[in-house]
Formats: structure tokens, C-alpha cells, sequence
């Protein structure tokens, strides 16, 4: 019986992509459904150009995929592809990216990055989680309002630290490890849904002024122009709140006054 392994690189070469980690980036957004029609995606350590080839076809003719790494990558038989080779952490990089893609922003960034592999499990995990965070780094400064990542890492002990810092600046995050990962691998993907740009997130308190009530009843404050609404409170009141639940254009919050 074929392996895994055998599978899926024997099903790139019958399909024509570059490598057999193009069924990982298919299956992550079966799961999570990253891509749609017209989507701006930024790739970061793309080389061979698996992914790019994907998310090509995902987002269709009037989308934008943007492929970046140290290493050159083989021209994508796709208008929709553009590649930029250089360093994702240095501000020309960046610069060159946020040019690309334009005023409005990705709308998915993706990441399948490795470390050179050592043998040593802890320094290997601790490098994954090194490369995925300069990634979500990158993600936080190219993203739009309700834009996704997905960021490969090696299961171990600061997993749990990288996705509580994703969790806070996203709707949501899953752990997702596509069959297509080989059976032995520790690799698994964190992907955070719906990137939040608000100026609050789930836990702050603050001190906030009721300027208005909503047609639901609950009063309506302003932080930075962003609304927030408050259960229990009246035009002209000042509370203390804490803040429960972040959507991409409004929050959540209760009153957590001091007697």
C-alpha cells in the first residue's frame, strides 16, 4: 500500500503542481474556507510556488496572489501571480508587498515556512513558532478588516502562547492538520478567521461615556470612533466595561463599575 507521502506526490505529479504540499493549502480551505472569487492573497515563503498555483486557481481571474521568499520562484503560469524575492521582515519587503497588493489590503496571508530541520524536537518546534510569529507579525500589518491567516508550526510547548496571541488579534483560531501532512510530520496549522482592527479586544476594561442607546436598548459608547455597545446603560452615564465579545466593526462590553 502507497504511503502518504507516496499519495499525494504522486497525485501532484499527475495534476501538474509543484509539490505534493498544494493538497495541504486545498485542504486547509476545504476546512476553514480561506479563499473566494477575487481574493488578494499573500504568500509568504512560497517558494517552489505550490501554493501559489492553488491559490491562483481559488481566487479566479480578477483575484491577486503575491508570493514572497529569499529564493527565486519559477515564474506561475497565471496573470494573477506576481512574486517578490527578498526578506519578509525587512521594511523594503514589506514596502514592496503593500504595493502589490494594494490600498485594500490581503485579504488572506498563508505561510507554510519550515526551519532548517536540526533533529533536536525542542529547537525545531522553537524556530517553527519563531518563523510563524514573524509571519503573524507580517499578517497584522498587510491584513484587511476580516481577513484570515493561515500559519504552519510544530506541535510543542510555546504552541499554546502563539495561538493565545493570534486568538486576541482574530474572530476566532483552529488548529487544522491537513491529511496531507506526512503521517510522521508534528506540523499543524493555525488559522485565525476574521482579523480584527478594532481598538479594543475580549478582556480589556475601560472607562467609557453612554453617548446614544441602540434600537436594541443597550447604550452605544465610542472608542476611536469604533461603537460599542453596553447592556444596561443610559445616554449621559460613565461606566467602567469590560469588554466581552469583538466583531469587525463593533464590540461588546458589561459594566464592571466598582460599588
Amino acid at each position: 500500500m502507497a504511503s502518504n507521502r507516496d499519495h499525494y506526490y504522486n497525485k501532484a505529479k499527475q495534476e501538474g503542481y509543484r509539490s505534493r504540499a498544494a493538497y495541504k493549502l486545498k485542504q486547509l480551505d476545504e476546512a476553514a474556507g480561506l479563499f473566494g472569487p477575487g481574493n488578494t492573497v499573500v504568500d509568504l515563503g512560497a517558494a517552489p510556488g505550490g501554493w501559489l498555483e492553488v491559490a491562483a486557481e481559488a481566487v479566479g481571474d480578477h483575484g491577486r496572489v503575491v508570493g514572497v521568499d529569499f529564493q527565486r520562484i519559477d515564474e506561475v503560469d497565471s496573470h494573477v501571480v506576481s512574486t517578490i524575492r527578498g526578506d519578509m521582515t525587512d521594511d523594503e519587503t514589506k514596502a514592496a508587498v503593500r504595493e502589490a497588493i494594494g490600498e485594500g489590503g490581503a485579504d488572506v496571508v498563508l505561510s507554510d515556512m519550515a526551519p532548517n530541520m536540526t533533529g533536536e524536537y525542542n529547537l525545531d518546534h522553537a524556530r517553527s513558532v519563531h518563523l510563524a510569529r514573524q509571519a503573524f507579525e507580517v499578517a497584522l500589518d498587510v491584513l484587511d478588516t476580516g481577513g484570515d491567516l493561515a500559519v504552519k508550526v510544530f506541535e510543542g510547548q510555546d504552541l499554546d502562547a502563539l495561538e493565545a496571541d493570534i486568538e486576541r488579534e482574530f474572530r476566532y483560531v483552529r488548529r487544522i492538520k491537513p491529511d496531507a501532512s506526512r503521517d510522521s510530520s508534528s506540523e499543524l496549522y493555525l488559522v485565525g478567521k476574521h482579523h480584527l482592527t478594532a481598538p479594543v479586544r475580549s478582556g480589556d476594561e475601560i472607562d467609557v461615556e453612554i453617548v446614544d442607546v441602540g434600537s436594541e436598548g443597550d447604550g452605544i459608547a465610542k472608542v476611536e470612533d469604533f461603537t460599542v455597545f453596553i447592556p444596561g446603560a443610559e445616554t449621559g452615564e460613565t461606566h467602567t466595561v469590560r469588554i466581552t465579545d469583538v466583531k469587525p466593526r463593533f464590540a461588546f462590553a458589561e459594566i464592571v463599575d466598582e460599588d
